[in-house]
């Protein structure tokens, strides 16, 4: 039985093409604001894998932040669905397909009348930043395949790819290929960034995010409210002088309202004559 039920049992070559190194006016799809203003991407590399009835591309691109890789799933339907890995996560997730793929080899044939009851038969987690991306391998009806999911700790969409086990290899070597041409190192700060911080004012949700790229640390600070996101980012080296400012801001606010507090208790004149 193929994996997936796609009714193709055999796993096709895969074709690498170097990028045209042109950048393109897209949108930053790897910033989780999920606005623009990464300016000019350009796209250094791609590979595409057909897996039974699926097309994968891993796309290495390039922006202001740094490089990062794109994986697109496109169904025999057209349906297509996306992650994205920085470098170094790019590194993790292929180190997790050699172990998920030796268990895979260690397992025996499907039984449909013994599934595993949420169909798990073996699960990992990774964390980059604001993300995390959950690793299960799953069997159901179908078949086996290798669910990889992401998610922002900040709340947001969740996306998701579904690898049919049988491909697991494959997909493992055309990662090595790419972290080979362009390594898995995404530079910055070495240490542990500190975690995120929330509050919460009347209706408002603030989060406050540390991340990193090639460009260095920074923090994003992003209200929300309902549906609607707006955020700013701050880079490392001028947190003491934004600190600075608000706090001179947070100084002369409360002089203004202590001083106003005061006139409001002086006496009157009337007051003082009894």
């Amino acid at each position: 039985m193929s994996d997936l039920g796609s009714g193709d049992d055999g796993i096709s070559g895969s074709k690498y093409s170097i990028g045209n190194m042109e950048g393109s006016s897209s949108r930053n799809e790897f910033d989780s604001s999920g606005k623009g203003g990464s300016g000019v991407e350009q796209e250094l590399a791609t590979k595409m894998l057909q897996i039974q009835s699926k097309r994968f591309y891993l796309d290495v691109k390039q922006n202001r932040r740094g490089r990062f890789i794109k994986v697109a799933e496109i169904g025999a339907d057209g349906r297509r669905s996306q992650i994205y890995l920085a470098l170094s996560t790019a590194g993790e997730f292929r180190d997790h397909l050699s172990s998920f793929s030796d268990y895979y080899a260690s397992l025996g044939p499907p039984n449909t009348d013994n599934l595993p009851e949420d169909g798990k038969l073996k699960s990992e987690m990774m964390i980059k930043d604001y993300r995390r991306y959950y690793l299960d391998l799953k069997e159901n009806a179908r078949g086996r395949f290798l669910r990889v999911s992401q998610t922002i700790t900040r709340g947001g969409p969740r996306s998701q790819i579904a690898l049919p086990a049988q491909g697991m290899i494959e997909f493992r070597d055309a990662l090595t290929d790419l972290l080979e041409e362009f390594g898995a190192n995404d530079g910055g700060f070495k240490g542990d960034l500190p975690e995120e911080r929330h509050m919460k004012v009347d209706n408002k949700n603030f989060y406050f995010d540390i991340g990193q790229n090639n460009r260095g640390v920074y923090m994003r600070i992003s209200e929300v409210k309902n549906n609607f996101r707006t955020s700013i980012t701050i880079p490392e080296k001028c947190w003491i002088r934004f600190r600075d400012i608000f706090n001179d801001y947070c100084d002369k606010m409360k002089k203004s309202s202590d001083s106003f507090t005061a006139e409001i208790n002086l006496p009157t004149s009337s007051n003082s004559l009894k």
